[in-house]
């Protein structure tokens, strides 16, 4: 099933995003990782390096923080950035 977001693109239910695309994604925003990682206190290192880990994976981080990313991320983007989160 395809939905329309509200800020324009396509979403597929249970696509996964890739690192490219989150990127983009936070532009059309106005934000970048760091901005995102500030606002949601992270380290903005950490949110580049999960993303870069995990994005696109169908397994699941390990770590408690990693996960957290990751799941803010997705609810943020509105979509799965690694498949159960």
């Amino acid at each position: 099933m395809r939905t329309i977001h509200p800020i324009g693109y396509i979403v597929s239910q249970g696509e996964q995003v890739e690192k490219h695309q989150i990127r983009a994604r936070l532009m059309e925003r106005g934000s970048s990782y760091r901005q995102w990682a500030i606002a949601h206190n992270y380290q903005p290192r950490t949110v580049t390096q999960a993303v870069n880990r995990w994005a696109g994976k169908s397994e699941l981080p390990r770590g408690r923080m990693t996960y957290s990313i990751l799941r803010d991320l997705s609810r943020e983007l509105g979509q799965e950035i690694t498949r159960g989160v």
